[in-house]
């Protein structure tokens, strides 16, 4: 048995930098909290090669002194607590002193600083100080860290790549400007400036900057006070989300914290607002009594314990509500959707040289109560569509409100022979025919074996994706043209991965052109794409890639597949006529899984004879 030894101190810092140091990203968060912890208005970030080459933070702090340079490197070495009182009340972010002595023993750092006199300077390899002396260095603290994980090589097999460490910056770069924005922060990555805030402390500025202008505009302002709580911030309106709670930043006293029970209170502050599955856009900032939390949960400081966590939810919760009530929630065109509007309307205007025909057919495209997609295939419920020009006469009759609210849903969905169609004896759906419907939601229908129930919603989510399943596996998708350009900002993480998966993402129809910083355009997409949902697919698409480690084409296709067949699929309150339930129930019956709709749920409901017959004691 080998005997116990104390460990010197190169391998403790190997091994708390295990926790502290995880990616590059780590690192970044740790120097500038410590930027910002020594009271620095400007904090420079450069980084080389996702941060993995090196990494430079550069701030005009109160620096540190020449004769405690040395002592920074040391472990649990920290100007910001001196008894353990102060643990129980910390107000700065930093406060274990592990960060620089952890980052020293897996990297090359060189630090140089000043107190406003004379520099001091010192070099690190691997822990190990290898130099020290005067330097020339102005007020603030400059600090090199190069070769990360260079005497750790396992370490550097589970990095990703390196537009991917550079989003995890980013990220870090985006919380800490959304969480102090009376401080300038700017973050360049390979010489490329990716992010630069003023410092004027203007948060909304700071969320335009990272969020963009457009997500900006729609931002709310929350404010909200108790005993013991103070709330701040914005929440974006209920008609802008987002797929995944990563766009939900809360911050406690400054300090960015993930709790799962006050994520939950800002979503039940939005509560019935939401659809399904969408999370808001919320930044909220909470000051409170330090004695209330304990932030010595985890070497990340990511994790914190709150003594009144119930009350703090109910606080957060209240003033989203309060906000929210004191706004008109009607959703209004956007200054960019209403310029695409009249680029539109002035284009139709022009007079072009066509023949007849071709005349015609532009006209068509420019009727917004018909879909594309019905001149190209027939409707499900048409056994023979119209010509071109009674659809554009019926387009352009005025309508009654219930039959524009039909029209709004009309079906078209795919042809008899897009769908594959195998032999009805190998099919897993019974012959049905329909009866009725319940609530203009249900098919009622029957057969030799009783009666069945069929959700018409999930049963064309079923068609439909089926059918979006087979297109998106198309090699050379045809495009359609669109004629005002669809513009989309994204944040700067974002924009990292829309670049390095433009190749996937034109493998499933979308077509993105960078357009500026963190801003492309869409000019084409697949004829047999829903038009109004372009821009909410890509962000869908987007938030796939950002939420899983590895997304393959497959992986996209399934869930644009999925997106799209929900949104165009009929939806409840729609009545049927019996040649369109009868289309719908044959179509069906082709699926390869008929019997539950992408998200599982069930489509179709069987009641037996027997069971009928027994509920009306016909048997016993």
């Amino acid at each position: 048995m080998a005997h116990i030894q104390q460990l010197d101190a190169t391998l403790s810092n190997k091994i708390a930098a295990g926790e502290v140091v995880e990616r590059p990203a780590s690192i970044v968060k740790e120097l500038v909290e410590n930027a910002i912890d020594a009271e620095s208005t400007h904090i420079l970030v450069e980084i080389e090669e996702g941060g993995l080459q090196s990494i430079r933070i550069v701030d005009n702090g109160i620096g540190i002194a020449a004769e405690e340079i040395g002592l920074a490197f040391a472990r649990h070495a920290t100007s910001k607590i001196q008894s353990d009182r102060d643990l129980f009340t910390i107000r700065t972010l930093g406060f274990r002193g592990e960060a620089l002595p952890s980052i020293a023993s897996v990297a090359r750092v060189e630090l140089q600083s000043s107190t406003g006199g004379a520099g001091a300077g010192i070099v690190l390899e691997g822990g190990k100080e290898v130099k020290r002396g005067p330097a020339e260095a102005r007020r603030g603290t400059t600090i090199c860290v190069t070769d990360l994980f260079y005497n750790t090589p396992a370490r550097l097999k589970y990095l990703k790549t390196v537009s991917t460490e550079a989003g995890h910056i980013s990220d870090v770069i985006n919380r800490m400007a959304l969480a102090y924005p009376g401080i300038s922060f700017q973050y360049v990555s390979d010489g490329k400036t990716i992010l630069q805030t003023s410092g004027n402390g203007d948060l909304r500025q700071v969320i335009a900057q990272v969020y963009g202008r457009n997500t900006a505009h729609e931002m709310i302002k929350i404010d909200g006070t108790s005993l013991d709580y103070e709330i701040t911030g914005y929440i974006a309106r209920p008609m802008l989300t987002r797929a995944s709670r990563q766009y939900m930043s809360l911050f406690i006293n400054g300090r960015y914290i993930r709790n799962f029970k006050l994520a939950q209170a800002i979503q039940q502050g939005f509560h019935t607002l939401l659809p399904i599955g969408r999370y808001p856009i919320a930044v909220i900032q909470l000051k409170m009594d330090p004695i209330l939390i304990d932030v010595n949960v985890h070497p990340a400081k990511l994790e914190v314990r709150l003594s009144k966590e119930e009350a703090l939810s109910e606080v957060i919760t209240t003033s989203i509500k309060q906000a929210l009530r004191a706004e008109a929630l009607i959703p209004e065109p956007t200054k960019q959707s209403l310029e695409k509007k009249q680029a539109g309307e002035k284009q139709l205007s022009l007079s072009f040289s066509a023949p007849p025909q071709q005349e015609q057919q532009l006209a068509y495209e420019s009727q917004p109560e018909i879909p594309r997609a019905v001149q190209e295939t027939a409707s499900l419920y048409e056994s023979t569509p119209l010509p071109v020009a009674e659809q554009v006469q019926q387009a352009k009759t005025p309508l009654l409100e219930e039959d524009k609210e039909n029209a709004d849903q009309e079906i078209a969905v795919t042809t008899d022979e897009q769908l594959a169609q195998p032999d009805r004896a190998t099919s897993l759906l019974p012959t049905l025919y329909p009866v009725g419907q319940v609530h203009g939601t249900y098919i009622i229908a029957q057969n030799e074996q009783g009666m069945y129930l069929i959700d018409q919603h999930a049963a064309q989510e079923r068609i439909k994706y089926e059918y979006f399943r087979a297109k998106l596996a198309e090699v050379a998708p045809e495009t359609q043209a669109m004629l005002a350009p669809l513009t989309m900002e994204f944040t700067n993480r974002e924009t990292l991965v829309i670049t390095e998966s433009i190749e996937k993402l034109e493998a499933v129809g979308v077509f993105l052109t960078a357009f500026g910083k963190n801003t492309f355009i869409v000019r084409a997409h697949p004829v047999w794409f829903p038009s109004a949902e372009i821009e909410s697919l890509i962000r869908e698409m987007v938030a796939q890639l950002l939420s899983q480690k590895q997304v393959s084409i497959a992986d996209l296709r399934e869930e644009a597949a999925i997106l799209m067949s929900c949104k165009a699929a009929i939806k409840a309150n729609h009545h049927l006529r019996d040649d369109e339930m009868m289309q719908l129930l044959e179509t069906l019956q082709r699926c390869e899984e008929p019997f539950t709709c992408p998200h599982g749920r069930p489509v179709v409901i069987h009641f037996s004879t027997y069971e009928l017959e027994k509920m009306f004691k016909r048997v016993m």
